[in-house]
């Protein structure tokens, strides 16, 4: 089964940068679009930035101009470059898939990673 898997969480300062990734164990599949969510305590989960398959973004606008999705197709990898992080970005981070199919078979329409926490310090 595929899975996946996301990195690059942690500490980091108001201001500073970091940059998350979602690493695919399955190199055959497509997507109808690939997304970053993010949760924190007491908050529903929520769309922080999504790509489709031919390549076209959207974001929240809480992180418009900071924050920046990307896929590497050779390496299986969607990244969201987080840039003049705030404490209000402090969550657990979601990658997700949607209209997942891996070597061609349906795999599913919402299709999570574990998670990967961030946290802003002021």
């Amino acid at each position: 089964q595929v899975q996946l898997v996301e990195s690059g969480g942690g500490l980091v300062q108001a201001g500073g940068s970091l940059r998350l990734s979602c690493a695919a164990s399955e190199s055959d599949f497509s997507f109808d679009a690939l997304g970053w969510y993010r949760q924190a305590p007491g908050k529903q989960r929520a769309l922080v930035a999504s790509i489709t398959s031919s390549g076209r973004t959207n974001y929240v606008d809480s992180v418009k101009g900071r924050f920046t999705i990307s896929r590497d197709n050779a390496n299986n990898t969607l990244y969201l470059q987080m840039n003049s992080v705030k404490p209000e970005d402090t969550a657990v981070y979601y990658c997700n898939a949607r209209g997942l199919r891996v070597k061609g078979v349906f795999y599913g329409m919402n299709y999570w990673g574990k998670g990967t926490l961030v946290t802003v310090s002021s």
